[in-house]
């Protein structure tokens, strides 16, 4: 009896996992259009609740959304300016502390017990030379690759832009499509369950630009105050890398300490390293457990095991989408095993079944000749006259 039960779990668990190795193969041949999908489905999530402020306000929704939009866009170049205004100020002072650092690690090299004299350094530029110039051709096939892969960054911003642009107009009405792709009888379910995902996303993006936010003022004040130069580039460094779990934080911090170590020495690095410290524990003890534990209700080993799996399969992108894909449908299999007929149906549900509703009692109301109805605009085959 044990032996039949484990093989009918053994044999239905392989189908499905087929059908996941299926869907992994098809994302891997569609990563150029999956992934500026996902990102745009992320960026929705960040701007559906300006959009829905500025309607609730009586804005129409196409100025809502495109007011969502410009507000991102000014966002991005306001930061832009700034870390280029400060990289241009500092500038003059960098290129003195650089040299400054060069000539002591240049005499700490000449020391024992490392003896790296500057006859060593010069045969090693000449040896580095000898070798690009050797293999210039293959350096030469790798620009071209940078070269398309450029085209392929434009392709992914115009689908990042216009998916974007169309979820935050007619994302309900999308949704109502592909949950008419189900059987009738699973679509309440999956209706509710699309609900409980597309909340659980919102309110982690929400959630997460909080942390980042955070993160990055505390690290760049302690820079600004240990007057390390580049403060606000390493706080945006830190606002990018407070996306990705662990890895994110371990980066952006390591950014920060090298460059206190380069410009400062090592005893404002040391110092730079403890406010890190302090900024990364704050957030795991303080933030993620009141914040995003309330969004995210997935166990924090699950998050970790998460990111290393992303890591191990998509390197920076699967660690970049690993907690909001995890969160998601965590969400979405709870809000669908715990429905029950009695529930209800979700929205986009209940605006399908209202759409087809009104289509139906439309075309039952016209006339059964087939003769145009003057009044409506419409003849009896539906088609606008």
């Amino acid at each position: 009896m044990g032996l039949r039960i484990a093989a009918s779990f053994s044999w239905r668990l392989l189908i499905v996992a087929a059908a996941l190795a299926v869907v992994v193969a098809l994302v891997v041949v569609l990563q150029d259009i999956v992934v500026p999908f996902l990102i745009a489905l992320l960026l929705c999530a960040l701007l559906a609740p300006i959009s829905a402020f500025l309607q609730r306000h009586r804005w129409p929704k196409w100025t809502a959304v495109l007011s969502s939009l410009v507000v991102l866009v000014l966002a991005i170049g306001t930061l832009a300016l700034v870390v280029t205004a400060q990289i241009r100020y500092d500038l003059p002072s960098l290129e003195h502390r650089l040299h400054r650092s060069v000539l002591s690690l240049q005499t700490l090299l000449d020391s024992q017990p490392f003896g790296i004299t500057v006859h060593d350094v010069n045969s090693w530029v000449s040896k580095g030379t000898d070798y690009l110039q050797a293999h210039a051709s293959s350096i030469l096939s790798g620009f071209q690759a940078a070269g398309s892969g450029a085209v392929h960054v434009l392709e992914g911003l115009f689908i990042v832009v216009f998916t974007t642009l169309f979820v935050l107009i007619d994302g309900r009405r999308i949704w109502g499509w592909v949950v008419r792709l189900f059987p009738r009888r699973a679509r309440a379910r999956i209706g509710v369950a699309g609900d409980a995902g597309w909340h659980t996303l919102t309110s982690f993006i929400r959630v997460q630009l909080i942390v980042a936010v955070t993160d990055a003022l505390g690290v760049a004040i302690g820079a600004l105050a240990l007057q390390v130069p580049l403060a606000v580039p390493i706080a945006v460094i830190v606002f990018l890398g407070a996306f990705v779990p662990v890895v994110g934080a371990i980066v952006a911090g390591t950014v920060a300490v090298v460059v206190a170590l380069v410009f400062n020495g090592w005893v404002t690095a040391l110092f730079m390293l403890g406010i890190v410290v302090v900024v990364q524990q704050i957030e795991s003890h303080v933030l993620h457990p009141f914040l995003t534990g309330s969004a995210v209700k997935v166990h924090p080993l699950g998050v970790a095991l998460g990111v290393v799996a992303g890591t191990t399969l998509a390197g920076v992108v699967g660690a970049f989408f690993a907690v909001p894909f995890i969160a998601t449908v965590n969400a979405m299999v709870l809000a669908a095993a715990q429905w029950r007929p009695e529930d209800g149906v979700g929205d986009a549900v209940a605006t399908t079944t209202s759409t087809s509703a009104v289509a139906t009692s439309t075309s039952t109301s016209t006339p059964a000749s087939g003769r145009a109805d003057p009044a409506r605009g419409v003849d009896h085959g539906g088609v606008q006259s």
